[in-house]
């Protein structure tokens, strides 16, 4: 065949679109869905490589979605951010909590609000946030590829050249949306991107400690500590079988993602069991009892706001007796009671994936992207949205609104590079 024909004949087995998104994704989709909302004209397709889409929206907030949090001031929103806070200031003001809730609601999915701030579809299930993106793709006709791993991409002659594990795709502009993706980010390192290493972040600490073995499922507000570090948070506290989890944990391992990957997972942390006392206001207040509640065990009731099974637990530790009155309590025991209720060391070697809810810190590098279009200062017409960025946050609903930002404000600036 001469060449020529040859060339012809690639063109037209060659998927043409104005715009490809690759990432079936909350991000993917919700930048294709606003692109064709704001130009109905555009041909535009989402490649994903698995068989099914949206599986993360799926399984996320114990398959409710957690949406979005009721956080409606865009510079504190920023806070919640460990990797990303400064650089996503300027698009929270463009694209945040508010905006989400009625873009939702416009398109039919009623949001409620928890009284942790966590906000959800009012249908209680993540079905209702699938069923209205796959509505949306199919009715502003978004043409959807399933089982389309891309292997390589290539710019050519003012087009994007794809080729995945069944295709060959063109477009003028595309839009990453990949998330976490080991593959997709080689792709990018090749083309001249930098990759910041991802490391994982959102998840909980394992520890086989005594005091703590036997009460899977008791909760408590604390505040915690990593020994050696500046690596604080507070918050709902829950201990499982494996050590510990709940938001305090989880904050800290999203604010110590590379600090805790650098130690292995082996670090020392401190729990303070009563929130914000010290260990000597407790010691006083310890000493009253032992005054004022002279003939009553220790161990029957907690004094404190701690759960009862905790405190029986913390007080043996203490070296204290089941059957000793208050009357009867040492000094040294007393120190002992309030160290272990303020400054409660643990050890922790090893962690645990937060539910199915896998989430790294790592990813583009933000240096190369301009955060008012999401555009790639390093390649032409090349758009990214969601957590293939080196952006990530604590749970309750932040990563879902990196994506719904980042996709809104990548289908702006795609809308608007259109029309020159």
């Amino acid at each position: 065949m001469h060449v020529n024909c040859i060339r012809k004949h690639i063109f037209a087995a060659m998927q043409q679109f104005d715009v490809i998104i690759i990432g079936g994704g909350a991000a993917g989709f919700f930048t294709a869905i606003n692109l064709a909302e704001k130009n109905a004209s555009l041909k535009i397709a989402i490649l994903e490589r698995g068989k099914e889409v949206l599986s993360k929206v799926r399984i996320s907030g114990g398959g409710r979605c957690n949406v979005t949090h009721a956080c409606f001031d865009a510079n504190e929103l920023t806070g919640y951010y460990p990797r990303g806070n400064k650089e996503l200031r300027g698009p929270f003001h463009t694209f945040a909590t508010a905006d989400t809730v009625t873009w939702f609601q416009r398109h039919g999915v009623l949001i409620k609000k928890e009284d942790d701030g966590r906000m959800f579809p009012q249908a209680n299930t993540s079905q209702a946030v699938i069923d209205c993106f796959i509505r949306l793709q199919q009715s502003l006709r978004i043409q959807l590829f399933t089982g389309e791993n891309v292997l390589s991409i290539q710019h050519n002659a003012d087009k994007w050249q794809l080729q995945t594990t069944q295709h060959i795709f063109a477009a003028k502009e595309i839009c990453i949306a990949t998330g976490s993706s080991p593959a997709m980010w080689k792709l990018l390192q090749q083309l001249g991107h930098t990759i910041v290493p991802p490391v994982p972040s959102l998840f909980t600490f394992n520890c086989k400690d005594e005091r703590i073995i036997h009460l899977p499922g008791v909760a408590t507000n604390v505040s915690v500590h990593i020994k050696d570090t500046r690596l604080r948070s507070s918050g709902p506290l829950l201990i499982t079988h494996w050590g510990m989890s709940g938001p305090a944990v989880l904050k800290l391992s999203a604010w110590g993602a590379r600090i805790l990957h650098d130690m292995n997972y082996a670090f020392t942390l401190i729990v303070n069991w009563l929130h914000d006392e010290d260990a000597e206001s407790i010691l006083q207040k310890l000493k009253s009892l032992k005054e004022q509640q002279a003939q009553r065990i220790i161990i029957v009731k907690s004094p404190f706001t701690i759960p009862n099974r905790l405190w029986e637990s913390l007080v043996q530790a203490a070296s204290i007796n089941k059957q000793t009155r208050w009357a009867d309590v040492s000094k040294t025991q007393l120190q002992q009671l309030a160290q272990q209720l303020c400054q409660c060391s643990f050890n922790i070697k090893g962690k645990s994936t937060f539910k199915e809810e896998f989430v790294t810190a790592g990813g583009i590098d933000l240096k190369e992207i301009d955060f008012k279009t999401m555009r790639s200062k390093v390649l032409p017409s090349v758009y990214f949205a969601g957590e293939v960025l080196n952006i990530d946050a604590i749970t309750g609903g932040f990563n879902f609104q990196n994506a719904w930002t980042g996709g809104y404000i990548a289908a702006l600036a795609m809308d608007e590079s259109m029309l020159i």
